[in-house]
């Protein structure tokens, strides 16, 4: 065997080692590259559906649970608190929820699926902000003697009542936002989800 022979050889073996290793390098340096590509469990979490438990809410509280990176919040309404969405729908910019955001299968003035328990994005339509809860009817709730209870945002004074409906002549344009739900039982509701027909 000649010198050239083996040099030809060597060269090959050379080339031969150097794109196996720059082909291991490539799919060492795609795979994580495709990889950041899918979305990751957090990102598919934020989509996903959300359980509350509401077993232990006391009529006239609230809670708060995250769907969607948003506020939604249940508010188990009183007597009271469900007569009150009677008496002021003259007041409201949109009392029959008519341009807001919401469900089809939401209807009427409680803008739930059970009247009892009233289910809404807490993010105020007007510019994003978080209203916060007013309760109290009346001068105790410092928004004046007529005040029905319901939510204040205290950004630009958008007002809602307490199934969520705006007042008229507030920044806000529309209602607060009826996510889709459903209840799993008596005491738990899934929230971004109403494939068993509500």
């Amino acid at each position: 065997m000649s010198d050239n022979t083996k040099m030809d050889d060597g060269r090959r073996a050379l080339v031969i080692a150097t794109s196996v290793v720059g082909g291991a390098a490539v799919v060492g340096a795609a795979v994580p590259f495709l990889a950041s590509l899918t979305p990751s469990e957090r990102a598919k979490a934020a989509g996903a559906p959300v359980e509350a438990d509401i077993g232990k809410l006391q009529p006239g509280e609230m809670m708060t649970v995250e769907w969607r990176g948003k506020p939604v919040w249940i508010l188990r309404r009183t007597p009271e608190q469900l007569e009150s969405l009677k008496k002021d729908t003259a007041a409201l910019a949109d009392p029959e929820s008519k341009r807001s955001e919401q469900p089809a299968y939401i209807k009427g003035e409680a803008r739930s699926l059970k009247p009892e328990y009233l289910v809404v994005i807490g993010i105020c339509t007007h510019l994003g902000c978080s209203p916060g809860a007013k309760f109290q009817p009346g001068a105790e709730s410092g928004l004046g003697s007529d005040w029905p209870g319901g939510f204040l945002c205290p950004c630009h004074g958008s007002t809602f009542d307490l199934a969520g409906r705006v007042f008229a002549n507030k920044p806000a344009p529309d209602n607060l936002p009826v996510p889709p739900y459903m209840y799993l039982s008596d005491t738990k509701i899934l929230i971004g989800e109403d494939s068993k027909g509500a």
